[in-house]
């Protein structure tokens, strides 16, 4: 940009200068033109009315000449007219001649020169011309002069409009030139770049002729490699700079994808649609699942369009599709479209609840149960993760799409995607952690799960110890040529750049989750709960899943009670634990032991006030979890293995008010970004009771001071920043790949 400027700026001044140089000359041109126009009028309006004028006057009906130039001066630039017999004697003239013209000095109109007349009306022509005067029959004719006044006002205006359009024909030429100059400019540093680059890959590094070449010299290549780490770092910083100054917004991303990706749609793929149609006897409901993997990507979607391909799981998700299975959504406002995939029973069992939750899910969760593999669910998976290929290459509407493939359900997708697209751009988020190579070891298909991922441009994670774990498992178990000091890996043909992305939610929140206050929100769930207006609220929001670790934050409450019996009959713990995969023995296996523990401990206290915990496994709308979020003192999330949980952050962000407490896992990504919540091990119960005093009886000052910080740090790294830096990156990866396949371009 400032490049451009140091063209474009002495230009616009130099065109200025000219444009105000030029404006009297004119000015000056203008009005000798219109004078002479003007003379030439005069003229032939003198000989038109000479012969009718001449024979009124013989007549001797001066009224009649008064009246007929009257009627002459209605001309639109026609000022006056007026007659003299005699130099002598008065004038003859219509009644908008000025006073200053008399027939005593007319010869001052006679003379060389502009003849122009200021006046109030502004400038006016006189011009004179002699003609022969009819005298009555009985006297003899004498000479007489016609006078002729004009109105030069429109000369004004048009010479304003020429200015004007002086002015803009100046601005559009430098308009023109500065563009020019510009495109011309950036082509000529864009090739001088492409040189550079091109220089510093090796290329043309002193190209000799192509008869008998000498050996390329050794001495360049350092310094060449330390040019390239100076440029890389610079870009770098840059980058990180031209980030932080960013404000990550819908409108961001928006401006990213029609410049950095050329308005390119996004296809996002993932196992879990954002919108399940049910029927509900006669009617058909909307639901939005409860899902961290929607809760982010959703608003991406609305603001980039495009498409999300999804497994097809309502029971009337077959009714509201057009025959090619998409449907747009929001109902209530579209802005994407989903692509609906359709799964029998059969693969449904294998490739989602077989493979990717009883094998990959346990075994990317230290979560201590055991994973599970079986041949046929391998089977399944493989042919699901072909369709949903299938499904990505129907929806493509170029041969090189950006495709956002999302979680563990689709590892091998990535290389299916580029078996088809070639020039694709494949970015692949991996939700979960990534365990260590030992623990990866166990899994039958381990070299094939990480060839599917590594058929991605870039891989994703939340942390970057994950990053660094599945790095180590691609050089424990894969013949790949891997780079760690830039995390980029080389497999089959194929580079790979390994990057974390610490994924987030959307900021600021929905306002209509924020529609109620906090007292109307605190008032409405302890009603809600049949508890006391002042009674402390704890909150907890999960899928009933085994790695979240509710059961150690039961018993971690169930520990509070022991340790500090004043909070009996006076802090209860909401558990809102939303059903999921039921059909995994595993899962039914911890419902009923959740329930089991929950209800031990409310027998245990329940008898001297309100139980201290009330577990409700069911669905619930967002609008009701924040309500939950903003009601509450404190959050517990206590996750014994989690990739980040957004559930942490969402609680944050629901807290306008900067006040409650969050309690976090340590084990959790989040942990990371969030240290000013009370950061616990779900395993110790005893430090996790103590944290639970510790929130309860929180001054609101530090409260406050801690919240202020939190909610800072989920603003400026939002989900929009997520993506956006995902995006840039793919540019980026897009721009090399036109370089380097650009004719003439290889490396030494």
């Amino acid at each position: 940009m400032r490049l451009s400027l140091r063209f474009v700026l002495p230009l616009l001044l130099v065109l200025a200068a000219i444009a105000y140089a030029v404006s009297p000359m004119v000015d000056q041109l203008t009005l000798r033109w219109f004078v002479r126009d003007l003379d030439s009028r005069s003229a032939l309006i003198a000989n038109a009315i000479q012969e009718p004028l001449l024979e009124q006057l013989a007549a001797g009906r001066k009224a009649k000449t008064g009246d007929f130039f009257n009627r002459i001066s209605q001309d639109e630039r026609l000022f006056a007219v007026g007659y003299c017999a005699t130099p002598d004697g008065p004038m003859l003239a219509s009644r908008s001649l000025p006073k200053q013209i008399t027939c005593a000095e007319l010869a001052r109109w006679t003379g060389p020169g502009e003849h122009l007349l200021a006046s109030e009306q502004g400038p006016l022509h006189v011009a004179v011309h002699p003609m022969t005067s009819a005298a009555p029959a009985d006297a003899a004719a004498v000479p007489g002069q016609l006078v002729l006044v004009h109105d030069m006002s429109f000369i004004t205006r048009r010479s304003e409009e020429t200015k004007r359009y002086l002015v803009y024909v100046f601005m559009a030429l430098g308009a023109a030139v500065s563009l020019i100059t510009v495109i011309v400019a950036q082509l000529s540093w864009r090739g001088w770049m492409a040189g550079v680059r091109a220089l510093l890959r090796g290329e043309g590094l002193l190209r000799q002729p192509e008869i008998n070449p000498p050996p390329s010299l050794p001495g360049f290549k350092p310094i060449a490699r330390d040019l390239q780490r100076l440029i890389s770092e610079l870009e770098s910083e840059n980058r990180a700079r031209d980030e932080s100054q960013l404000t990550w917004s819908a409108e961001t991303l928006r401006t990213i994808l029609h410049g950095e990706l050329r308005g390119e749609d996004v296809i996002v793929v993932s196992n879990r649609e954002p919108y399940i149609h049910q029927r509900r006897g006669e009617r058909i409901e909307v639901q939005r699942p409860a899902s961290g993997l929607v809760t982010a990507l959703e608003p991406i979607m609305r603001a980039c369009s495009g498409t999300w391909i999804a497994h097809g799981s309502g029971s009337a998700d077959h009714e509201v599709v057009d025959k090619n299975d998409r449907v747009a959504v929001p109902p209530e406002n579209p802005a994407y479209h989903i692509r609906r995939v359709w799964l029998t029973p059969e693969e449904e069992a294998g490739y989602y609840y077989g493979f990717a939750n009883e094998g990959l899910w346990p075994l990317c969760h230290i979560a201590h149960v055991r994973p599970i593999f079986r041949s046929g669910d391998w089977a399944q998976y493989i042919a699901v993760n072909r369709k949903f290929a299938q499904a990505v290459v129907s929806e493509a509407k170029t041969k090189n799409p950006i495709v956002l493939v999302q979680d563990y359900h689709f590892a091998l997708l990535p290389k299916m995607i580029h078996e088809e697209l070639p020039e694709a751009t494949i970015i692949s988020f991996w939700h979960i952690p990534w365990p260590n190579p030992e623990s990866f070891a166990i899994c039958p298909w381990r070299e094939e799960i990480l060839a599917g991922m590594l058929g991605s441009s870039i891989m994703g994670f939340h942390t970057q110890s994950h990053c660094n774990n599945f790095v180590d498992t691609v050089d424990r178990f894969l013949e790949a040529r891997v780079d760690r000091e830039s995390f980029n890996v080389s497999f089959g043909g194929k580079r790979t750049s390994v990057r974390r992305y610490p994924i987030s939610i959307a900021w600021p929140p929905d306002p209509e989750l924020l529609q109620k206050s906090v007292p109307e929100c605190r008032r409405h769930i302890r009603e809600l709960n049949d508890l006391p207006p002042e009674h402390k609220l704890g909150i907890g929001v999960d899928r009933l899943d085994y790695t979240k670790g509710i059961l150690e934050r039961f018993r971690a409450i169930e520990r509070l009670l022991e340790l500090k019996p004043d909070w009996i009959g006076h802090f209860t713990f909401v558990q809102i634990a939303a059903p999921t995969r039921s059909g995994i023995d595993e899962y039914q296996h911890h419902e009923a032991q959740v329930r089991t523990l929950a209800t031990r401990i409310n027998a245990r206290f329940e008898r001297r006030g309100p139980a201290p915990i009330i577990l409700k496994i069911e669905q619930h709308a967002p609008p009701l979890v924040y309500e939950h979020f903003r009601a509450a003192d404190l959050c517990f999330v206590s996750s014994l293995h989690d990739g980040m949980n957004l559930v942490a952050k969402e609680f944050v962000a629901a807290r306008d008010d900067e006040r409650g407490v969050l309690i976090l896992s340590e084990f959790t990504g989040a942990a990371r970004e969030l240290p000013e919540a009370l950061i616990v091990n779900p395993y110790d119960a005893d430090q996790c009771a103590a944290a639970l005093h510790l929130a309860l009886s929180m001054p609101d000052m530090e409260q406050r001071d801690r919240m202020l910080l939190m909610r800072g740090l989920v603003a400026e790294f939002n989900v929009f920043r997520w993506a956006g830096r995902m995006l840039l990156d793919a540019a980026t990866q897009r721009r090399h790949s036109r370089l380097t396949d650009m004719p003439g371009t290889s490396t030494l």
